[in-house]
């Protein structure tokens, strides 16, 4: 019988249709959680949905609306959460607006799971200690935050470089999170699972490419080995000493972009995130 390390625990699995959060929900629910999961494709959510024993919740990210919807269906399910696994991204072409106008990597690697975690920040300190887990990735090196242009209007960047900005807010989204919501006894870390082969880049021609390339099987790791970091941090819960931390893999304090401890972005992104969201 599989270790019972998660029972009594509910947790939300975003961008669970496949990959290392298909697999992360799985494995967590084979463990005892009672795990909701979200994703933008209903037949491949369906399958998932089917083996962790819940019904499936769809939401675009590239959609505000839907992440606001996908928030009140979470509160109306569950009265607690424990863990929130910020898992949902990709990489876009920098050039492509979302639905409500943002530049693409920004919204749906940042901006969207922003919004998601403060409507859910009353069910996540409901639970007493909660923790959110936010999948970020070692391109935050390559990232650059411009408070003034968080959409890119005025600077041009390539795929990439724009993915890892995303990357990158996903770590300080996790400072400002330790620092503002610790009274809520709300935990958050960052991670980087690892160089996945799987469906990752399916949004973009580039990364895509590199993906499907046969150097690819050398370069990349498996999916359960991609969400191996994130189920061990699901299972050790909410502990202080994680708070704000950046893993690479198992490895706490990973390198990092010189911006992410910065304090100044750390508070323009969140206020600014706010605005954008609607929050503020």
């Amino acid at each position: 019988m599989t270790d019972q390390t998660m029972a009594g625990r509910t947790v939300l699995v975003t961008g669970a249709s496949d990959g290392i959060g298909a697999e992360a929900a799985r494995v967590l629910a084979q463990r005892g959680a009672t795990v909701l999961v979200t994703g933008r494709s209903a037949d491949k959510l369906r399958p998932v949905a089917e083996a962790v024993g819940t019904e499936p919740l769809v939401a675009d990210f590239a959609r505000l609306d839907d992440v606001r919807r996908l928030a009140a269906e979470v509160t109306e399910r569950v009265g607690t959460l424990d863990v929130l696994m910020n898992n949902a991204g990709g990489t876009f072409a920098p050039s492509r607006r979302t639905h409500d106008g943002h530049e693409p990597n920004f919204q749906v690697n940042h901006l969207a799971p922003f919004l998601l975690t403060n409507l859910l920040r009353p069910t996540l300190a409901a639970a007493g200690r909660s923790l959110v887990v936010n999948t970020s990735s070692i391109a935050n090196l390559v990232g650059k935050v411009r408070l003034d242009d968080l959409d890119l209007e005025h600077h041009r960047a390539r795929e990439f470089a724009a993915y890892g900005t995303g990357k990158l807010m996903n770590i300080l989204f996790t400072r400002g999170i330790s620092q503002r919501w610790s009274d809520d006894g709300i935990v958050s870390v960052a991670v980087h699972p690892g160089p996945v082969g799987s469906s990752f880049g399916r949004d973009s021609w580039v990364v895509g490419l590199l993906y499907r390339t046969p150097l690819a099987r050398f370069a990349t790791i498996s999916v359960p080995d991609g969400a191996a970091p994130l189920i061990a941090l699901a299972e050790r819960g909410p502990d202080p000493e994680v708070d704000g931390r950046y893993f690479s893999r198992f490895h706490i304090d990973g390198r990092e972009n010189k911006q992410a401890k910065d304090q100044t972005v750390v508070d323009g992104l969140w206020e600014r995130s706010a605005v954008l969201s609607g929050l503020a």
